[in-house]
């Protein structure tokens, strides 16, 4: 099915593509396979990238991403496990079941877990939702963000606000709680798990994920954001998350 021009979509275009997504969901044309809707736990390695450092280019540079990934994202892996090391039953739990529920960590790490282990999870959140190419499938998504903010345009006026507006160092999201959308953003490498609110859409803001190619034009990256943008995994982190 071929992709729709998310600038252009209105409340009621959105409501027509629902009535369509629907008829082809009937049909069987156009469904999340369960290999794309299961979820994954996510460990205490570095995952992998499914694509090039370059692969994002112009619009992500590679020698920033080489940076991000393989340093930034490295070393707050590293930093959780040191600080896990005389707890293997944290180690056991898993990093998102940490940052879930963070009460629950000693008060002694809790500080460097949550933004360690929370930079761990934000990151592999953030590498699968960014890929080569961009596009709105027809499916709920887009239709669900028409009708919470307007119009795609209306939302990314958000997004791009709490972006802007996040003093120093934190995270854009477009995130689902109680069952409504919203754009919030968060300091440093909190999560909106910790906030009982799950992702569907983020960027990191932190200096480091752009500052070698955009310097101090943070504006320029949130725009170059949307040509990278993964909307087939956010559909899918949307589906998950009206099922939790």
């Amino acid at each position: 099915m071929n992709p729709v021009d998310p600038a252009s979509l209105s409340r009621r275009e959105a409501l027509k593509i629902l009535g369509t997504t629907a008829a082809v969901a009937g049909l069987g044309l156009h469904r999340l396979t369960a290999a794309e809707s299961a979820p994954v736990a996510l460990g205490w390695d570095l995952p992998k990238l499914p694509y090039a450092y370059g692969a994002l280019e112009p619009h992500f540079d590679a020698r920033t991403m080489e940076i991000h990934h393989s340093k930034h994202h490295q070393a707050y892996i590293t930093n959780a496990r040191n600080l896990l090391k005389d707890h293997p039953d944290l180690l056991a739990r898993g990093p998102e079941a940490l940052v879930r529920d963070l009460a629950s960590v000693p008060e002694a790490i809790r500080t460097g877990i949550r933004n360690n282990a929370g930079g761990h999870v934000n990151h592999d959140f953030f590498w699968k939702i960014i890929a080569p190419g961009s596009g709105v499938s027809v499916q709920q998504l887009p239709v669900a963000i028409a009708e919470a903010f307007g119009s795609m345009d209306e939302f990314k006026k958000l997004f791009a606000d709490a972006a802007m507006k996040r003093f120093g160092s934190g995270w854009a999201w477009l995130s689902l709680k109680d069952g409504k959308l919203l754009v919030h953003s968060t300091a440093n490498q909190d999560s909106p798990l910790s906030e009982g609110a799950t992702p569907i859409l983020g960027l990191d803001v932190w200096e480091h994920a752009y500052y070698l190619q955009y310097q101090n034009r943070r504006a320029d990256f949130v725009a170059a954001y949307w040509n990278v943008v993964n909307w087939t995994q956010a559909e899918v982190n949307f589906a998950q998350a009206r099922k939790s």
